[in-house]
């Protein structure tokens, strides 16, 4: 059995999940949606997914907490300053490596 042979199961399951998922609201909503609820909670529904998939990324995506803690108290503090993108992307990426360099070297 190829490679190929093995994994078509999984590629049209998914295949068939994606174009579900993308099929489903247009032919369930077929006219244009006018309720001022149901559009500001499908304007939130991308942040909220995004967030709850990142943020536990974030907290989890090195050795410690602590240096996680930085790292994101880093991006924070630069995302409220206004900085750009790649700037709070490298605060954050540099806070949490200073605290893990410095970690060993704290006495516990």
């Amino acid at each position: 059995m190829s490679l190929f042979m093995k994994f078509l199961p999984y590629i049209l399951v998914m295949a068939v999940t994606t174009y579900l998922i993308r099929m489903i609201p247009l032919t369930v909503f077929r006219k244009k949606i006018t309720s001022r609820f149901i559009l500001s909670f499908l304007y939130y529904v991308p942040y909220a997914v995004l967030s709850a998939m990142t943020f536990p990324a974030i907290l989890f995506g090195t050795s410690s907490i602590i240096s996680a803690a930085a790292g994101l108290i880093a991006a924070v503090v630069a995302a409220l300053l206004n900085r750009s993108l790649t700037t709070v992307a490298l605060s954050a990426c540099g806070a949490a490596l200073l605290v893990e360099l410095l970690l060993p070297m704290i006495p516990v």
